[in-house]
Protein backbone atom coordinates (compact mmCIF):
# COMPACT_ATOMS: atom_id res chain seq x y z
CA UNK A 1 0.00 0.00 0.00
CA UNK A 2 0.71 3.77 -0.72
CA UNK A 3 0.31 5.59 2.56
CA UNK A 4 2.92 8.07 1.80
CA UNK A 5 2.16 11.52 3.49
CA UNK A 6 -0.92 10.08 5.36
CA UNK A 7 -2.16 11.35 8.67
CA UNK A 8 -2.13 9.24 11.63
CA UNK A 9 -5.18 9.06 13.32
CA UNK A 10 -5.56 10.41 17.00
CA UNK A 11 -8.49 8.33 18.12
CA UNK A 12 -5.75 5.86 19.44
CA UNK A 13 -4.96 5.00 23.01
CA UNK A 14 -1.11 3.26 23.42
CA UNK A 15 -1.00 1.15 26.37
CA UNK A 16 2.19 -1.05 25.08
CA UNK A 17 4.52 -1.86 27.63
CA UNK A 18 1.90 -1.14 30.75
CA UNK A 19 0.76 -3.26 33.33
CA UNK A 20 -2.14 -4.86 32.79
CA UNK A 21 -3.48 -5.71 36.35
CA UNK A 22 -5.28 -8.87 36.98
CA UNK A 23 -6.83 -11.19 34.54
CA UNK A 24 -10.79 -12.09 34.55
CA UNK A 25 -11.63 -15.71 34.08
CA UNK A 26 -13.18 -15.73 30.83
CA UNK A 27 -13.11 -19.44 30.48
CA UNK A 28 -17.12 -19.23 29.16
CA UNK A 29 -15.76 -18.10 25.39
CA UNK A 30 -14.45 -22.49 25.46
CA UNK A 31 -17.44 -23.23 23.84
CA UNK A 32 -18.02 -20.62 21.30
CA UNK A 33 -13.82 -20.41 20.06
CA UNK A 34 -12.73 -24.47 19.90
CA UNK A 35 -9.70 -24.55 22.11
CA UNK A 36 -6.33 -24.74 20.00
CA UNK A 37 -6.99 -22.13 17.24
CA UNK A 38 -8.10 -19.08 19.90
CA UNK A 39 -4.18 -17.85 18.92
CA UNK A 40 -5.21 -18.08 15.09
CA UNK A 41 -8.60 -16.93 14.92
CA UNK A 42 -8.26 -13.17 13.17
CA UNK A 43 -11.09 -10.69 13.37
CA UNK A 44 -13.81 -11.50 15.69
CA UNK A 45 -15.63 -9.48 17.53
CA UNK A 46 -14.24 -11.39 21.09
CA UNK A 47 -15.09 -8.42 22.94
CA UNK A 48 -18.57 -8.97 22.67
CA UNK A 49 -18.14 -12.71 23.35
CA UNK A 50 -16.50 -12.26 26.15
CA UNK A 51 -19.61 -9.88 27.47
CA UNK A 52 -21.94 -12.09 26.15
CA UNK A 53 -20.28 -14.95 28.09
CA UNK A 54 -20.69 -13.41 30.95
CA UNK A 55 -17.58 -12.14 32.21
CA UNK A 56 -18.67 -8.62 32.66
CA UNK A 57 -18.10 -7.28 36.23
CA UNK A 58 -14.89 -8.95 36.94
CA UNK A 59 -12.75 -6.98 39.06
CA UNK A 60 -10.47 -4.87 37.11
CA UNK A 61 -7.24 -3.28 38.36
CA UNK A 62 -6.13 -0.11 35.77
CA UNK A 63 -3.19 0.23 33.76
CA UNK A 64 -0.46 1.37 35.07
CA UNK A 65 2.70 3.02 33.88
CA UNK A 66 3.31 4.97 31.16
CA UNK A 67 4.48 4.05 27.44
CA UNK A 68 8.30 4.86 26.42
CA UNK A 69 8.78 4.68 22.73
CA UNK A 70 12.70 3.90 23.04
CA UNK A 71 11.35 0.17 24.61
CA UNK A 72 10.35 -0.61 21.08
CA UNK A 73 11.77 -1.95 17.88
CA UNK A 74 11.67 -0.15 15.16
CA UNK A 75 9.40 -2.31 13.45
CA UNK A 76 7.13 -2.10 15.89
CA UNK A 77 7.10 1.45 15.72
CA UNK A 78 6.74 1.47 12.43
CA UNK A 79 3.86 -0.99 12.90
CA UNK A 80 2.06 1.27 15.26
CA UNK A 81 2.57 4.08 12.32
CA UNK A 82 0.91 1.87 9.31
CA UNK A 83 -1.73 1.07 11.92
CA UNK A 84 -2.44 4.51 13.05
CA UNK A 85 -2.76 5.65 9.31
CA UNK A 86 -5.57 2.89 8.37
CA UNK A 87 -7.48 3.88 11.43
CA UNK A 88 -7.41 7.59 9.88
CA UNK A 89 -8.06 6.38 6.59
CA UNK A 90 -11.05 4.30 7.60
CA UNK A 91 -12.50 7.47 8.97
CA UNK A 92 -12.25 9.60 6.24
CA UNK A 93 -14.03 6.37 4.32
CA UNK A 94 -16.61 5.92 6.67
CA UNK A 95 -17.37 9.35 7.43
CA UNK A 96 -17.81 9.90 3.75
CA UNK A 97 -20.25 6.94 3.34
CA UNK A 98 -22.43 7.59 6.26
CA UNK A 99 -23.02 11.28 5.20
CA UNK A 100 -23.70 9.54 1.28
CA UNK A 101 -25.92 7.02 2.53
CA UNK A 102 -28.00 8.76 5.09
CA UNK A 103 -26.57 7.24 7.92
CA UNK A 104 -25.76 10.19 10.26
CA UNK A 105 -22.66 10.94 11.83
CA UNK A 106 -20.25 8.77 11.59
CA UNK A 107 -18.47 8.21 15.11
CA UNK A 108 -14.81 6.76 15.06
CA UNK A 109 -14.07 4.32 17.61
CA UNK A 110 -10.47 4.28 18.93
CA UNK A 111 -7.82 1.92 18.58
CA UNK A 112 -6.30 0.42 21.94
CA UNK A 113 -2.66 -0.76 21.26
CA UNK A 114 -1.72 -2.43 24.14
CA UNK A 115 1.10 -5.68 24.79
CA UNK A 116 0.20 -9.12 26.03
CA UNK A 117 -3.47 -8.70 28.07
CA UNK A 118 -5.62 -4.84 28.80
CA UNK A 119 -8.94 -4.11 30.68
CA UNK A 120 -11.38 -3.63 28.17
CA UNK A 121 -14.88 -2.85 28.33
CA UNK A 122 -16.16 -6.12 27.75
CA UNK A 123 -13.94 -7.81 30.19
CA UNK A 124 -9.85 -8.93 29.82
CA UNK A 125 -8.52 -8.79 26.74
CA UNK A 126 -5.33 -11.15 25.44
CA UNK A 127 -2.97 -11.00 22.90
CA UNK A 128 -4.07 -15.03 22.13
CA UNK A 129 -7.18 -13.40 21.42
CA UNK A 130 -6.22 -11.94 18.41
CA UNK A 131 -7.61 -8.42 17.68
CA UNK A 132 -11.05 -8.13 18.78
CA UNK A 133 -13.59 -5.34 19.20
CA UNK A 134 -15.76 -4.12 22.25
CA UNK A 135 -19.13 -2.41 21.76
CA UNK A 136 -18.99 -1.70 25.03
CA UNK A 137 -16.43 0.77 25.08
CA UNK A 138 -16.19 1.06 21.05
CA UNK A 139 -12.79 0.02 21.20
CA UNK A 140 -11.01 -1.91 18.85
CA UNK A 141 -7.82 -3.87 20.82
CA UNK A 142 -4.77 -4.94 19.05
CA UNK A 143 -1.37 -6.21 20.06
CA UNK A 144 0.76 -5.90 17.09
CA UNK A 145 2.90 -8.96 18.07
CA UNK A 146 -0.02 -10.40 15.87
CA UNK A 147 1.04 -9.00 12.60
CA UNK A 148 4.03 -11.34 13.18
CA UNK A 149 2.44 -14.18 14.09
CA UNK A 150 0.68 -13.88 10.99
CA UNK A 151 3.27 -13.71 8.96
CA UNK A 152 4.96 -17.02 10.90
CA UNK A 153 2.23 -18.97 11.66
CA UNK A 154 -0.41 -18.13 8.34
CA UNK A 155 2.07 -17.18 5.90
CA UNK A 156 -0.09 -14.48 5.47
CA UNK A 157 1.29 -11.15 5.43
CA UNK A 158 1.91 -8.17 3.15
CA UNK A 159 0.81 -4.38 4.41
CA UNK A 160 -2.97 -4.61 2.98
CA UNK A 161 -3.36 -8.17 4.85
CA UNK A 162 -2.52 -6.03 8.01
CA UNK A 163 -4.80 -3.37 6.57
CA UNK A 164 -7.71 -5.95 6.35
CA UNK A 165 -7.17 -7.43 10.09
CA UNK A 166 -7.92 -3.31 11.03
CA UNK A 167 -10.54 -2.13 8.76
CA UNK A 168 -12.12 -5.99 9.84
CA UNK A 169 -12.72 -4.83 13.15
CA UNK A 170 -14.05 -1.11 12.51
CA UNK A 171 -16.45 -3.15 10.33
CA UNK A 172 -17.70 -4.52 13.37
CA UNK A 173 -17.88 -0.84 14.47
CA UNK A 174 -20.16 -0.12 11.73
CA UNK A 175 -22.33 -2.69 12.38
CA UNK A 176 -22.50 -1.53 16.10
CA UNK A 177 -23.57 2.34 15.06
CA UNK A 178 -26.25 0.92 12.47
CA UNK A 179 -27.09 -1.59 15.13
CA UNK A 180 -26.65 -4.55 13.21
CA UNK A 181 -24.46 -5.91 16.25
CA UNK A 182 -27.00 -5.31 19.19
CA UNK A 183 -29.61 -7.08 16.95
CA UNK A 184 -27.53 -9.86 16.37
CA UNK A 185 -26.14 -10.49 20.04
CA UNK A 186 -29.98 -10.16 21.43
CA UNK A 187 -31.06 -13.09 18.76
CA UNK A 188 -28.14 -15.29 19.97
CA UNK A 189 -28.59 -15.19 22.98
CA UNK A 190 -32.27 -17.11 22.63
CA UNK A 191 -30.74 -19.44 20.53
CA UNK A 192 -29.08 -22.80 20.31
CA UNK A 193 -24.80 -22.54 20.51
CA UNK A 194 -25.10 -23.84 16.86
CA UNK A 195 -27.70 -21.68 15.64
CA UNK A 196 -26.09 -18.55 17.26
CA UNK A 197 -22.79 -19.69 15.32
CA UNK A 198 -25.14 -19.20 12.27
CA UNK A 199 -25.93 -15.63 13.06
CA UNK A 200 -21.81 -15.01 14.08
CA UNK A 201 -20.57 -16.11 10.81
CA UNK A 202 -23.21 -13.61 9.38
CA UNK A 203 -21.70 -11.07 11.76
CA UNK A 204 -17.98 -11.57 10.77
CA UNK A 205 -18.37 -11.86 7.37
CA UNK A 206 -20.32 -8.63 6.66
CA UNK A 207 -17.19 -7.08 8.81
CA UNK A 208 -15.27 -8.99 5.93
CA UNK A 209 -17.44 -7.10 3.18
CA UNK A 210 -16.91 -3.65 5.21
CA UNK A 211 -13.45 -4.07 5.19
CA UNK A 212 -13.73 -4.14 1.32
CA UNK A 213 -15.95 -1.54 1.29
CA UNK A 214 -13.59 0.84 2.80
CA UNK A 215 -10.79 -0.95 0.75
CA UNK A 216 -12.50 0.06 -2.04
CA UNK A 217 -13.09 3.95 -1.28
CA UNK A 218 -9.55 4.61 -0.14
CA UNK A 219 -8.30 3.38 -3.43
CA UNK A 220 -10.58 6.14 -4.85
CA UNK A 221 -9.62 8.50 -2.39
CA UNK A 222 -5.87 8.08 -1.81
CA UNK A 223 -4.58 5.78 -4.59
CA UNK A 224 -3.20 3.67 -1.99
CA UNK A 225 -3.79 0.08 -3.76
CA UNK A 226 -0.69 -1.03 -5.32
CA UNK A 227 0.25 -4.07 -7.12
CA UNK A 228 -0.19 -7.18 -5.15
CA UNK A 229 -1.72 -6.05 -2.77
CA UNK A 230 -5.15 -7.55 -3.03
CA UNK A 231 -3.94 -11.04 -3.53
CA UNK A 232 -2.34 -10.37 0.09
CA UNK A 233 -5.84 -9.74 1.24
CA UNK A 234 -7.45 -12.79 -0.29
CA UNK A 235 -4.56 -14.73 0.77
CA UNK A 236 -5.19 -13.85 4.28
CA UNK A 237 -9.38 -14.37 3.87
CA UNK A 238 -8.31 -17.78 2.90
CA UNK A 239 -6.23 -18.89 5.69
CA UNK A 240 -8.65 -17.62 8.26
CA UNK A 241 -11.37 -19.29 7.14
CA UNK A 242 -12.91 -21.49 10.49
CA UNK A 243 -12.50 -24.55 8.14
CA UNK A 244 -8.91 -24.47 7.00
CA UNK A 245 -7.76 -23.48 11.11
CA UNK A 246 -9.75 -26.11 12.35
CA UNK A 247 -8.42 -28.76 9.59
CA UNK A 248 -4.97 -27.20 10.59
CA UNK A 249 -5.19 -27.80 14.09
CA UNK A 250 -6.78 -31.07 14.47
CA UNK A 251 -7.00 -32.53 10.66
CA UNK A 252 -10.64 -32.00 10.29
CA UNK A 253 -13.58 -29.09 10.86
CA UNK A 254 -16.64 -29.14 12.60
CA UNK A 255 -19.08 -26.62 10.48
CA UNK A 256 -21.71 -26.08 13.23
CA UNK A 257 -18.71 -24.51 15.10
CA UNK A 258 -17.92 -22.09 12.47
CA UNK A 259 -18.30 -18.94 14.56
CA UNK A 260 -16.64 -16.80 10.83
CA UNK A 261 -17.37 -18.57 7.76
CA UNK A 262 -15.07 -20.69 5.67
CA UNK A 263 -12.07 -20.01 3.35
CA UNK A 264 -14.35 -19.51 0.38
CA UNK A 265 -17.13 -17.30 2.49
CA UNK A 266 -14.57 -15.02 3.78
CA UNK A 267 -12.82 -14.18 0.37
CA UNK A 268 -16.15 -13.53 -1.43
CA UNK A 269 -17.27 -11.17 1.11
CA UNK A 270 -14.49 -9.09 1.46
CA UNK A 271 -14.23 -9.21 -2.52
CA UNK A 272 -17.26 -8.04 -3.12
CA UNK A 273 -16.69 -5.48 -0.34
CA UNK A 274 -14.16 -4.39 -3.32
CA UNK A 275 -15.90 -4.56 -6.17
CA UNK A 276 -18.99 -2.58 -5.28
CA UNK A 277 -17.78 0.26 -2.66
CA UNK A 278 -21.60 0.08 -1.81
CA UNK A 279 -23.17 -0.68 1.48
CA UNK A 280 -26.53 -1.96 0.20
CA UNK A 281 -24.61 -5.14 -1.24
CA UNK A 282 -23.53 -6.55 2.45
CA UNK A 283 -26.44 -8.82 2.76
CA UNK A 284 -25.24 -11.93 4.45
CA UNK A 285 -28.64 -11.44 7.08
CA UNK A 286 -30.12 -11.90 4.24
CA UNK A 287 -28.61 -14.86 2.38
CA UNK A 288 -29.40 -18.76 3.57
CA UNK A 289 -26.37 -21.14 4.57
CA UNK A 290 -26.05 -22.24 1.15
CA UNK A 291 -25.64 -18.58 -0.41
CA UNK A 292 -23.40 -17.27 1.97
Amino acid sequence: MDLEGRRESSNVEDRRGMSAGRKAGIGGIGGIIIAGIITLLMGGNIGDVLQNAGSMGMGMEQQQGTTDPTQFTQEEQELATFSKKILAGTEDVWSKVFQEQGLGTYTPPTMVLYTGSTSTGCGQGSAQMGPFYCSADQCLYIDLSFFSSMRKQLGADGDFAYAYVIAHEVGHHVEYLTGTLQKAHQQMSRLSEADANRVSVRLELLADFYAGVWAHHDNKMFRSLQQGDLEEAIQCAQVIGDDYLQKRAQGYDIPESFTHGTSAQRMKWLKLGLQTGDVRYGTTFQQSDAQL
